[in-house]
């Protein structure tokens, strides 16, 4: 039967919302708070971000009809240049971003009115409440709703900024910052709050090398400065034009990419004028320190772009420049036109200089050799220039040709080399990134030098201490985090808190030319969701919220009566926000993606630490992994994602909260699958059709009912169990498979109590509505049920029937040993006899069992010896011998109660009252007979074989 998931899903929405149920006010019971990490307000979400977001609100769901009080807060991250650049390239008529935004669903009216950051925000902040959160059904408490850029929210920043300098953690210094030329500073990490690439991007210390050229100097960049006695030629780009700057008096040559970043870093650099790399080709320097005339010879591989385009040459520590010294070597008629002669280039040999365990003396030759590298061109280079180095770094010394850093550890010599040069004016210290990175502006990111740059110092000791111990009581998953978490804690280091440029955020509270930046400003902010309702409903205005109005609802500091006139609100109001505050916080679970692992979840639990007392540290954290496309991580500003709006509209909202929680651990990338969301629409489809079914049934109780009573208490249980760990998808297996299945074996059983069923399908709901809310919701009125089920009382179990639950099980087991039996017999059988075990067999369980009770060990001595006691035991010889020996191995670790389910089960009993079904489910007739009837009919001898739990099989 086709369904019209859309009615019913806005139908229970309109409910909810009627009911109020989403509101979170303090009242008497236990509370839960959970929230996820907001996203950033840089473009439409996806269906990658719905995954997270969904598991926050089952688990809020969950806690509910568990009877705890849940608030489920959500807000926007809209600090940052992504509002602005988005306003900007639609005011311009971008036609990427144009395409994209009518592409999921923005019309043309629309358009036109996003003219400006705030109304860029403004719009998706509308598009992610109404379009995405509420329509998968979340019962987030929208009174609560806040966004980074709201007034009354950048007054909660700014307190947080004065407590953090009352704890002395602000600090400032200059700051080697990546930088836009259009937006300023911008923060560089995982999650990309401020760029569109380059997320993995690192500073880089690089060690500018002056080589002497006449009146010049040729700079290179090396990452190595102890690798410089080995140089031995020098490398420049033949087809890149070199520009010549002035510095601190001196003239060097680098290339125009170089010169602006060196710009940026130095104040008095200035251009006048250019030179061809080619020009520069077969004359020679003299290399710093080692004061050694070396040629200057092609490379095509000196990226101008990289370091300042040119490269010294060390061949026998570097793979690159090994292999394209041999090239050169092996081709000098190639070079000629550079004026090289091949006299000049055979001379170049390589110097040793890095003695390292397992290596010649010339590693990179042997590295290079390992791996079969013969061309420049092998992208195996990378490999092996990365092995050599970190060998080199971590187990080198250096040798008798380094002069007088000869026998130190390389890691000692570096710093000893490069401060020596320093010192001689021979070196300077520059920085660069490790790769490309983009602002969301458009513009290429590079570093620049800031002189009064402020920081958080997260690497102070004692509150990294503090933090870390917290961390061992907390809940984090998944468990690899949890061990994790104290390393990356560890480390942290100071972090630039502010910025200077075109940004939306809150300004600094000491001086207002910086504005906060984006992961600063979302460290404490949960707690903030508990205020927001008295701002958003005009009880509280942002000229209210002093210093002194924080520290009283916060932390509880200073006279009520007085800082409420200093604030301008009622005691009374204040007073109330107070409580507020003490009954939700602190927060019990922040849940996150991945990316926040190393920056956002570490800076959360540190800013708790230093701002707030112990009892309202953070209780737990979620990490979820991405659904991703094909190959890579989905991404909401870069478009080629699968929009919300579509994907409801075609799988429905409870399919796809079904599909994230069930498709994979929370803990594993998931690549987007719509065949699999649709074959979860299916099993939904069936589910409901069942459940219909069910609800018509009406008959007598009989041993069945007792089994699915037992079966669903074991149900609930597990739910509870897995429940405590977090485990949406242990819960949909139970509930979606597991309890489904169990439903349908009762039915074909012949279960159809009216009771049993009712009470079975009011678990079964509550079960399904953490994830499939708007199905059990339709489902639970469906049966009659009164309320709404997400505002049900979960059960507990009542407990469970072994024997009943021992009978089923048995059933089924014999079922499918006769379907294997017939699928490998080759005969035709048109009976099947089943013979249950002697009394003699349930009597050595009984003894197993009763030897476990008395605490005594389960040997194959003692059991034998035991059973031998027994003359009725005695009397089957080696047959019993043999028995006892299986049981004492086998059910070693099982419960005495186990045990004594096998020795008194009335297994005979159980499978003939069933033969019927039996004979029906097999299709032919099934006779049950007992090993003890000595008048059986058993032409094969097969009832000696039968044992507790496992009837013997003859097929006619």
């Amino acid at each position: 039967m086709a369904r019209d998931y859309t009615d019913i899903e806005a139908k229970w929405q309109a409910r909810w919302s009627a009911a109020g149920i989403n509101v979170a006010s303090r009242d008497e019971r236990p509370k839960f708070m959970i929230i996820f990490a907001y996203p950033g307000v840089t473009g439409y979400l996806h269906v990658g971000h719905l995954r997270g977001y969904t598991y926050a609100d089952a688990i809020g769901r969950y806690k509910r009809i568990l009877g705890y009080n849940v608030m489920f807060p959500v807000g926007t991250h809209a600090t940052g240049n992504g509002a602005i650049s988005l306003a900007k390239r639609i005011k311009r008529k971008d036609q990427d971003i144009i395409r994209y935004m009518k592409d999921n669903g923005c019309t043309d009216e629309q358009l036109r009115g996003l003219n400006d950051p705030m109304s860029v925000v403004d719009f998706f902040n509308n598009i992610y409440v109404n379009d995405y959160w509420k329509r998968f059904g979340f019962l987030a408490d929208w009174r609560r709703f806040t966004c980074t850029l709201y007034p009354d929210y950048g007054m909660f920043i700014k307190w947080q900024f004065r407590k953090l300098m009352e704890a002395g953690l602000l600090i400032q210094k200059p700051y080697y910052a990546p930088f836009c030329s259009n937006c300023g500073p911008v923060a560089i990490d995982a999650s990309e709050t401020d760029i569109s690439k380059g997320g993995n991007a690192e500073t880089q210390e690089y060690t500018l090398l002056k080589f002497d050229f006449g009146e010049m100097k040729l700079v290179a960049a090396t990452l190595r400065p102890e690798t410089v006695y080995g140089q031995v030629c020098f490398w420049i780009n033949p087809d890149t034009e070199y520009v010549k700057i002035t510095h601190n008096g001196e003239i060097w040559v680098v290339s125009k990419p170089a010169a602006d970043k060196l710009a940026m870093q130095f104040d008095d650099i200035q251009a006048f004028g250019t030179v061809r790399g080619r020009d520069l080709i077969g004359w020679t320097c003299k290399a710093p320190i080692v004061g050694r005339i070396i040629p200057i010879l092609p490379a095509k591989f000196c990226d101008p772009e990289v370091g300042t385009g040119m490269v010294t040459s060390v061949p026998s520590d570097s793979p690159d420049d090994w292999i394209n010294l041999k090239y050169i070597k092996d081709h000098p008629n190639d070079y000629a036109k550079y004026g090289l002669d091949g006299k000049t280039i055979a001379s170049i040999n390589p110097i040793s200089i890095i003695k390292i365990e397992g290596y010649g003396d010339m590693p990179a030759k042997d590295a290079v050799e390992s791996l079969g590298i013969t061309s420049p061109d092998d992208p195996r280079l990378e490999e092996a220039k990365k092995q050599v180095y970190k060998d080199g770094f971590h187990a080198g010394r250096m040798r008798e040709t380094c002069g007088p850093y000869a026998g130190m550890r390389v890691d000692e010599a570096k710093d000893k080399i490069k401060q020596a040069m320093i010192d001689s004016g021979e070196a300077e210290i520059f920085h660069d990134l490790s790769e490309e990175v983009v602002c969301r502006c458009g513009e290429t990111v590079h570093i620049k030098r800031v002189d009064d740059q402020w920081f958080i110092d997260y690497g102070n000791r004692e509150l990294t201490k503090k933090t870390s111990e917290h961390c061992r009581d907390m809940e984090i998953y998944p468990p690899e985090y949890h061990a994790n978490v104290h390393g990356v804690l560890d480390w942290f280091r100071e972090r630039a808190c502010v910025r200077q440029g075109n940004w939306l955020g809150t300004r600094f509270p000491f001086d207002d030319k910086w504005i906060i930046e984006a992961i600063s400003d979302s460290t404490l902010y949960p707690a903030y969701y508990i205020v927001s309702v008295y701002a958003n409903n005009g009880n509280i205005k942002p000229e209210n919220m002093t210093e002194k109005f924080f520290d009283y609802v916060m932390l509880g500091r200073g006279d009520a009566k007085e800082v409420a006139a200093e604030a301008g609100i009622s005691v009374s109001l204040l007073c109330n926000i107070r409580e507020d505050v003490k009954y939700w916080y602190p927060l019990d679970i922040n849940l996150g993606g991945k990316e926040h692992m190393t920056v956002h979840f570490p800076v959360f639990l540190f800013n708790h630490m230093a701002v707030l007392p112990e009892d309202m540290q953070p209780k737990g954290i979620i990490v979820n992994w991405y659904i991703t496309g094909k190959k890579s991580k989905i991404s909401k500003s870069k478009g080629g994602a699968q929009p919300i709006p579509g994907a409801v509209e075609a799988f429905g909202v409870d399919a796809m909260r079904l599909y994230y929680s069930h498709v994979a651990s929370m803990f594993v990338d998931v690549e987007w699958n719509e065949e699999m969301v649709v074959s979860y629409r299916q099993r939904l489809d069936r589910i409901f059709s069942f459940a219909e079914d069910m609800m018509q049934m009406s008959g007598d109780m009989s041993d069945i009912d007792r089994w699915l009573c037992s079966r669903f208490n074991a149900h609930v249980t597990g739910i509870r169990g897995s429940m405590e760990r977090y485990d949406l998808r242990q819960l949909a297996t139970t509930a979606y498979y597991e309890m489904f299945n169990d439903l349908k074996w009762y039915v074909r059983r012949g279960g159809s109590d009216k009771a049993t069923i009712n009470d079975a399908l009011r678990v079964w709901i509550q079960s399904m509505m953490p994830i499939t809310p708007h199905m059990a919701e339709e489902l639970w009125e469906m049966a009659g049920f009164e309320g709404f089920v997400s505002d049900s009382l979960y059960p507990e179990s009542k407990g469970i029937d072994s024997s009943a639950e021992y009978g089923e099980d048995l059933i089924r087991s014999t079922i499918s040993d006769v379907a294997q039996i017939r699928k490998v017999a080759s005969i035709d059988a048109t009976k099947i006899y089943i013979y249950t075990a002697a009394a003699w067999n349930r009597k050595i369980y009984s003894i197993a069992a009763d030897i476990l009770e008395s605490g005594n060990g389960l040997t194959i001595p003692g059991l034998t010896k035991e059973s031998m006691a027994d003359p009725e035991i005695r009397n089957n010889g080696k047959a019993a011998s043999e028995l006892a020996k299986k049981v004492a191995t086998e059910m070693v670790r099982e419960s005495p109660a186990k045990l004594h389910l096998y020795s008194d089960s009335d297994e005979h009993a159980v499978l003939s009252e069933a033969s019927r079904f039996m004979s029906e489910e097999i299709g032919i007739p099934v006779i049950v007979l007992s090993a003890d009837d000595d008048m059986k009919y058993d032409p094969k001898g097969k009832s000696s074989a039968a044992v507790p739990g496992r009837p013997a099989i003859y097929l006619e």
